[in-house]
C-alpha cells in the first residue's frame, strides 16, 4: 500500500513536455506575456523520449523565446516545485541539459535582456537572394506582404542563423534530424514577411526548406528536397504551395538540373507537391483537355520534365488529377475508363508480389509456398485496391477544389 501511495505521489512531478515547452515568435515586448502568441510542439520524443515526459516537476514550463526575424533566443525553464524538495535520493530529469543539446550557444536566460534584443531587430535583413515576393490578404491586418529568398551558407552570419531556426524541426516533424550545413551543395529557400514597427519595415521569419544537389551522370543534378517547414503561427495560409513552387521556379531555370524530387515525403507533402504540380502543369500543351482522355503519353512525361524538371512518376499523378477534373463521373463509362486507368498504375506493387511468387514457387517448400499465398489472395488484392482507388479519388477531389479556389 505504501508503495502505491508513493508511486501516485512521485507522478504528480511527471509533465507532458509537448504542453510543458512554449514556443513564441516576438515582435512587440508585450507579446513575451501575452499567452496568445504561445504556440507547443506536435512532438517531443527525440529529447525527452517516446513518452514525451518530463520526470522531477510540477507545474513545469520550457520558454523557448525567439525574435521574429533574428531568432534571438530566450530559454527558462520555471516549476511551481521540484521533486527533491518532497523526496530524498529521487533525482529529477535534467531538463536544462537536454534543451542545451540542441539550442545553439548564444541564447540569454534573462528576458529583460530578451526584450533588449527586439530593438536590434530593425537591422535584422533576410539572407540572399530574393525569389519572390507575393500578398495574402489578413482579415484583421489587411494585404500582408511575403518574399522567398534562396540563400547559402556563404550568406555572413546565415550559418547562426540556420543552427537557430532548424530547433524548430525537432518539435514539428516526427523524423527530424539537423544536417550538415557546411556541404556546399545544399540550397536554403527562406520565406519572410515584411511588416511594419514604428514606422521602420522589419522581417520575420515564416518557414524554409532545405534542398541537396546530388550529382547525377554524367553533367547534371537532381535537388532533392530533405527538410520544409513553415511555422505554425503561419500554417494554413498558402505558405508552403508559394515556397515549393517558388523553389521549382528557381530550379526550372537552371539548365543542369535533370528533375526535382523529395526525401521521404510525408502524405501532406505528396499532397502539396501534387497541388504546386498540377498548377504548373495545367497549362502546358501536352496536358491539354482534349488529349487527357487518349491516356497518359511520353510527350506529357517528356515535356514535364523538360519544361518543369517533374519527373515520369509525379507527371503521372498530374495527369490522373487533371483527367479527374476534365471527367464527367456521372457518366458510367467515362468513370469506369478513369477507375481503370488510376488501379493500373496502383496494381504496379500488386504485380510485382506475383512476379515474386512465381519466383518462390521454384526455390519454396509447399508449406513456405502456401504462407506467402496467403498474403497474397485475390480477392484481398482486389479490396485493397478499390481501397487505394478510393483514397487517391479523395485526395485528387480536395486538390481539384483547391485549384479551384485560386482560380
Amino acid at each position: 500500500m505504501a508503495v502505491n501511495t508513493m508511486e501516485k505521489k512521485l507522478a504528480e512531478y511527471k509533465c507532458d513536455t509537448n504542453e510543458a515547452i512554449g514556443l513564441k515568435l516576438v515582435r512587440f515586448p508585450e507579446d513575451v506575456d501575452d499567452d496568445g502568441t504561445t504556440f507547443h510542439p506536435e512532438y517531443s520524443h527525440q529529447i525527452f523520449g517516446d513518452d514525451e515526459v518530463a520526470f522531477g516537476y510540477k507545474g513545469l514550463q520550457i520558454q523557448l523565446f525567439y525574435t521574429a526575424g533574428n531568432l534571438s533566443t530566450l530559454f527558462k525553464v520555471k516549476y511551481s516545485s521540484k521533486v527533491t524538495e518532497a523526496f530524498d535520493c529521487v533525482e529529477p530529469d535534467d531538463v536544462e541539459g537536454k534543451i542545451r543539446e540542441i539550442v545553439p550557444a548564444g541564447f540569454t536566460c534573462n528576458t529583460d535582456d530578451f526584450i533588449s534584443l527586439l530593438e536590434k531587430e530593425a537591422n535584422f535583413k533576410p539572407f540572399g537572394t530574393l525569389l519572390h515576393t507575393y500578398t495574402v490578404h489578413n482579415e484583421e491586418a489587411g494585404e500582408l506582404t511575403y518574399q522567398i529568398h534562396k540563400a547559402d551558407i556563404t550568406c555572413p552570419g546565415f550559418q547562426e542563423y540556420h543552427e537557430r531556426l532548424q530547433t524548430f524541426l525537432m518539435w514539428f516533424i516526427e523524423t527530424a534530424s539537423f544536417i550538415d550545413a557546411d556541404d556546399d551543395r545544399w540550397d536554403f529557400f527562406l520565406v519572410f514577411e515584411k511588416y511594419n514597427k514604428d514606422g521602420e519595415t522589419l522581417y520575420a521569419t515564416v518557414g524554409y526548406m532545405t534542398v541537396y544537389n546530388y550529382y547525377v551522370y554524367p553533367d547534371k543534378t537532381r535537388p532533392r528536397v530533405s527538410q520544409m517547414l513553415i511555422l505554425p503561427p503561419f500554417q494554413g495560409e498558402g505558405h508552403g504551395a508559394q515556397l515549393l513552387e517558388a523553389v521549382h521556379r528557381f530550379y526550372c531555370g537552371l539548365p543542369k538540373v535533370q528533375d526535382i524530387t523529395a526525401e521521404d515525403p510525408s502524405d501532406n507533402y505528396v499532397k502539396l507537391r501534387d497541388y504546386v504540380l498540377v498548377k504548373l502543369c495545367q497549362g502546358l500543351p501536352s496536358f491539354a483537355v482534349d488529349k487527357l482522355h487518349l491516356g497518359f503519353s511520353a510527350d506529357m512525361a517528356k515535356e514535364a520534365q523538360e519544361k518543369l524538371k517533374i519527373n515520369k512518376k509525379h507527371a503521372r499523378r498530374v495527369y490522373e488529377i487533371l483527367r479527374l477534373r476534365a471527367t464527367d463521373m456521372s457518366d458510367e463509362v467515362k468513370a469506369r475508363e478513369y477507375r481503370l486507368e488510376v488501379k493500373k498504375r496502383l496494381f504496379g506493387p500488386y504485380r510485382k508480389n506475383q512476379r515474386e511468387l512465381l519466383k518462390m514457387r521454384k526455390c519454396l517448400r509447399p508449406e513456405e509456398l502456401v504462407s506467402h499465398m496467403g498474403q497474397m489472395d485475390t480477392q484481398t488484392q482486389h479490396e485493397e485496391l478499390e481501397k487505394s482507388y478510393q483514397v487517391v479519388v479523395e485526395d485528387y477531389r480536395r486538390i481539384i477544389e483547391r485549384l479551384a479556389t485560386q482560380a
